[in-house]
């Protein structure tokens, strides 16, 4: 008998601070260059929790970001801080948190985006992500500025804005990784 996985959303204003010290925690455990600007990007949205044993064991959330693209400002759902424990991975766990999160991607935003780490990117694409091919920019302080380094590990989910994938992509300004 398989056992369904319990997700919990909820927004960051509902979530207490032993809930947001013990989210923080497991991705600082999961991610090695895990950083306080990446950890301050996840906050403010939606989050998907998981917990087992009174333990989180899983956390991914979604933030609303500006991208521009074909001449338009786009409400963007930006998945942010997707991590599992490492000793409950490949039990579905990922899956059932950004199942949760694309469901509301797609009631809420125009498209969903998120930037995936070579060895998560295969996760991503089975689930109906696709890999923006075009070249990817961010708006800054001192303008409009290239962010090749992000090319070809930016994902979104397209909704029913039409998308160029070989388009540019321009993503608002934020401190730490722009994208």
């Amino acid at each position: 008998m398989t056992r369904m996985t319990e997700v919990r959303i909820a927004h960051t204003a509902d979530l207490d601070a032993a809930g947001l010290d013990a989210a923080r925690a497991l991705l600082y455990d999961v991610f090695d260059d895990m950083t306080a600007e990446d950890w301050d990007h996840a906050l403010g949205g939606v989050h998907a929790l998981i917990h087992e044993g009174g333990e989180l064991i899983g956390h991914a959330s979604v933030v609303q970001r500006r991208l521009l693209h074909g001449g338009r400002a786009l409400r963007c759902g930006y998945v942010e801080g997707v991590g599992v424990r490492a000793d409950r991975r490949g039990r579905g766990h990922g899956a059932a948190l950004m199942a949760a999160l694309e469901r509301v991607v797609r009631g809420a935003y125009e498209l969903g985006a998120l930037g995936a780490s070579d060895e998560a990117a295969d996760f991503y694409a089975a689930r109906g992500w696709q890999v923006w091919r075009g070249p990817s920019w961010a708006f800054t302080p001192d303008g409009i500025r290239r962010t090749a380094d992000e090319d070809g590990s930016l994902y979104v989910l397209p909704g029913a804005v039409p998308l160029d994938l070989d388009g540019d992509l321009i993503c608002d300004w934020r401190d730490g990784d722009v994208w």
